[in-house]
């Protein structure tokens, strides 16, 4: 009897699902999410409190997007590339995700998703160093990933850096090493005017609950919401078929289950 009372509760929710996406975007709320969108469009200091930038100096958002491996733009970070679409954008890939030989066909992925996402190919940078191996049983060099991260914050004048934090999303070890190493002293120090915002790692449940957790993102402590409208979604998930060769079949469940396909709560350091 439990068991068919289950059944029936999942039928209902897959065949619903439709309409609770439509029911959600239409009764989120107009200010939801309007001050979260305002904060990168306006710069960096409308979130901070900063004085206002010195004449001759921009203050247009420059944002700097680090990611552990090629898909993780689309898988995690969709919501909030979508958002920030006044922000001038970039991505440093911290490696070529060669875990089962296939960098190459990676980075060509990356760069056809990082296109449907609005960021340039001559924004993305992928790192290909021997100490920082697609692999998640390996400890990346944090002072090398910072040093690196460092590079490109200095060369391209970013004011704001958007990554994991310490939980990875997905407790895996390569996106935690990202959060060490916006962490470290010679990046905090030498950096200042550069704020970070790391994405919220949720539990199990609500990863998987996608718009249905929107009241509970809402409802507790953050500082940046982002919910993608029912069109951005469409974007974010076309940028994802960009990563042909990681779409097996549990993925195609993720691109419609997971929160991070539409939602991102993100906290500033």
């Amino acid at each position: 009897m439990a068991a068919g009372a289950l059944a029936a509760l999942l039928l209902a929710f897959l065949f619903g699902w439709p309409a609770w996406s439509r029911w959600l975007r239409r009764y989120r709320g107009p200010s939801w999410c309007r001050e979260s969108r305002s904060l990168i469009a306006d710069g960096p200091q409308a979130a901070t409190g900063a004085p206002p930038a010195r004449r001759g100096e921009s203050d247009a958002p420059r944002a700097l997007f680090v990611t552990a491996h090629p898909d993780d733009e689309a898988m995690f970070f969709a919501p909030t590339l979508l958002a920030v679409g006044g922000a001038e954008k970039w991505l440093l890939c911290a490696s070529a995700g060669n875990y089962y030989n296939q960098g190459d066909i990676r980075k060509k992925e990356l760069l056809e998703s990082c296109a449907v996402l609005g960021i340039p190919s001559s924004h993305v940078t992928v790192i290909d160093h021997r100490d920082l191996p697609d692999d998640p049983s390996a400890e990346w060099d944090v002072q090398l990933l910072s040093s690196l991260i460092l590079k490109e914050v200095e060369a391209n004048q970013i004011n704001l850096v958007v990554t994991f934090d310490a939980g990875g999303v997905s407790a895996h070890a390569n996106h935690a090493a990202l959060y060490a190493a916006v962490r470290y002293p010679s990046f905090l120090f030498v950096q200042p005017g550069c704020r970070v915002l790391t994405l919220e790692t949720v539990s199990l449940f609500r990863k998987y609950l996608s718009l249905l957790d929107l009241p509970v993102s809402c409802l507790q402590n953050r500082d940046v919401l982002f919910v993608l409208t029912e069109e951005e979604a469409e974007v974010a998930q076309r940028a994802m078929r960009c990563h042909r060769s990681q779409l097996l079949w549990f993925r195609h469940l993720y691109v419609i289950f997971s929160r991070y396909m539409v939602i991102n709560t993100l906290r500033f350091l």
